[in-house]
């Protein structure tokens, strides 16, 4: 399946190249709601998404369409418990009219998918009736494949039915990740070309194309999330959506043009991490003396982010590592025991290797927000506390990216408590889960930090990059 990060430098940076600009974090519970007053086409139409989804584990269900009053009929898209795609329709009564589960799993909390569901029930042959894409190409295997009768009337564009992005019409279950582009086309069965395209200089990534001038039809609207006041604005003009556990805080910069690191939801199996927040909140519950690592790995460039500890212990650690956990013992499992593992402690000291590190450091508490700053040119790692560099600016030397077991560090969080547990909000930058009142971004414009990116240390002035696909593109 095509890969939809930008990740050379023609794709990426291009001016000429179509950015999004913002997506929408939708925590569970989280959606965009509305009901249209009159009924348009119900058997042609196509809906185009961008997703980026956070929990590997659980059933999410992202587009619905059905009776406001909770009666059948409805339609429904959803990542089941085993993240399949399940994409169904029950008519009144509670039988099945259609249903398409894929056999392909889409578990990455990684990537952006872009998932296009084109309807056309007029259609003579009933496999034409229902068309699924991801990533630019067509699904055709599936688990289960019952396709509607033909000329049948879905639960989409009717009158008094609510149309729903998030959640489920009683909440359960509820998406938990971010959306962008959002599209309705009423009264066209539209391919993925409309929406999107393959690089042209990799031709194995899909990227998102604009879509302001197409032809929406009546009920057809468009999600951009470019008004953090008003996240459910419908850009075509229409009625606006209705915004349900939505803030100014869940518009993100993370989106399908600038993918941004997340923490890794799927490193998960020897620390039982938990992940919120749009994966940039991990939890490391009573018992895990082990760490978590993000979703980008970095072997060249300097790079930016900052966490803050929530009901700490004094046993935390804030750095990068060579690699994803491999136990949960001890030494083994510690973020601070790791040969390539860099660290910076709650207690006021640096670590490496079971040994604390030659400088000077002050301890920290909950709320403070630590700067990890990694550079990956001169093979240094520093450390600010608000916004003031730790060890008066003098860094400390790390092994070369090359040289670890992966060739690449990782951030890293983690505590070295078996009795307690720990928050660690993080900003990396295209979503944080902290709050921020500076908005400072990095030299190349991305990010949206509480500190400056920018620091002179080792009496030399040095440019650090938030860890993004377009910064990626020119420096990773």
């Amino acid at each position: 399946m095509p890969l939809i990060l930008p990740g050379n430098v023609a794709s990426a940076t291009a001016s000429t190249t179509f950015s999004v600009a913002n997506s929408c974090r939708l925590n569970p519970g989280a959606k965009l709601t509305k009901t249209f007053g009159s009924t348009s086409n119900r058997r042609t139409y196509t809906v185009s998404l961008w997703l980026k989804k956070c929990s590997t584990t659980t059933e999410q269900n992202f587009v619905f369409a059905g009776d406001v009053d909770g009666a059948n009929p409805y339609f429904d898209a959803r990542f089941d418990d085993t993240q399949i795609i399940n994409w169904y329709h029950s008519e009144s009564g509670g039988a099945e009219e259609f249903n398409l589960k894929t056999n392909a799993v889409f578990k990455d909390p990684s990537a952006w998918y872009h998932i296009v569901f084109a309807v056309d029930t007029t259609q003579g042959t009933d496999t034409n009736r229902l068309k699924l894409y991801v990533n630019g190409e067509q699904i055709s295997s599936f688990s289960r494949s019952v396709y509607p009768d033909q000329n049948f009337d879905t639960a989409f564009n009717v009158n008094d039915y609510e149309s729903i992005f998030g959640a489920l019409r009683s909440n359960t279950p509820t998406y938990d990740g971010y959306m962008a582009e959002v599209v309705m086309i009423d009264g066209s069965q539209l391919t993925p070309t409309s929406f999107g395209e393959f690089d042209e200089d990799s031709p194995n990534i899909w990227k998102p194309i604009d879509v302001s001038g197409l032809t929406f039809g009546t009920h057809g609207f468009y999600l951009d999330f470019e008004a953090s006041d008003n996240l459910g604005n419908d850009a075509n003009g229409g009625t606006d959506f209705t915004e349900t556990d939505l803030a100014a805080a869940d518009q993100a910069t993370d989106t399908p043009t600038n993918n941004f690191c997340t923490w890794n939801a799927l490193d998960k199996y020897y620390s039982s991490a938990t992940f919120a927040e749009g994966n940039t909140t991990v939890v490391t519950p009573n018992g895990s003396i082990t760490y978590a690592t993000g979703t980008i790995g970095l072997s060249s460039g300097r790079w930016y982010f900052e966490v803050q500890p929530y009901d700490p212990s004094d046993d935390n650690s804030i750095g990068i590592v060579d690699h994803v956990s491999t136990s949960n013992s001890s030494s083994a499992g510690e973020l601070h025991y790791q040969p390539r593992g860099w660290c910076y402690r709650q207690t006021g000291d640096a670590y490496n290797n079971n040994s604390s590190l030659t400088g000077s450091w002050s301890s920290y508490s909950a709320g403070v927000t630590i700067g990890v700053f990694l550079d990956l040119e001169d093979n240094k790692i520093y450390w600010s506390r608000d916004g003031v560099m730790q060890n008066s600016g003098t860094g400390i030397s790390i092994t070369a990216a090359a040289s670890t077991d992966t060739g690449f560090y990782f951030p890293a969080v983690g505590d070295y408590n078996g009795s307690d547990d720990t928050t660690f909000r993080t900003n990396f930058g295209g979503s944080s889960s902290f709050a921020i009142s500076s908005a400072v971004t990095d030299d190349n414009g991305y990010g949206n930090f509480e500190y400056t990116p920018s620091v002179t240390v080792d009496s030399t002035a040095k440019k650090f990059y938030a860890i993004c696909t377009k910064n990626l593109a020119e420096y990773g």
